[in-house]
């Protein structure tokens, strides 16, 4: 291990931030990433406030995405849009979590970074 890898997760860490990446497929999406970025935001050195904020960002881009095509509902390519943004952020959720249960950061693609 060079001085530059991070050091490995503890099992409690790692359970808080695969939670966060999943909490959308669990039906809590932005409450539970706000609730633990705000909490764990000063502890330094831990990675749960990071991937937290991520989690965060990805969920409030989504519900951006999902406001934008339910508008363009009235023109039909919203029904597709929404199809394409649920199927894409369930794989993403999921991808999110099994990279951060080996201790590897994942940053969302096509994500809004809100949250600094």
């Amino acid at each position: 291990m060079s001085e530059y890898d991070p050091a490995p997760t503890s099992t409690n860490d790692r359970l808080w931030i695969v939670l966060c990446h999943l909490s959308l497929v669990l039906g809590f999406a932005l409450i539970f990433p706000l609730i633990v970025y705000l909490v764990t935001k000063k502890d330094v050195g831990s990675p749960i406030p990071e991937h937290a904020k991520e989690a965060l960002n990805f969920h409030i881009s989504l519900f951006i995405y999902c406001a934008i095509s339910g508008i363009l509902c009235v023109i039909f390519i919203g029904f597709l849009m929404l199809f394409a943004i649920g199927i894409a952020s369930v794989i993403l959720s999921i991808v999110a979590a099994v990279k951060a249960s080996n201790d590897e950061a994942y940053q969302y693609p096509m994500t809004l970074r809100l949250v600094k």
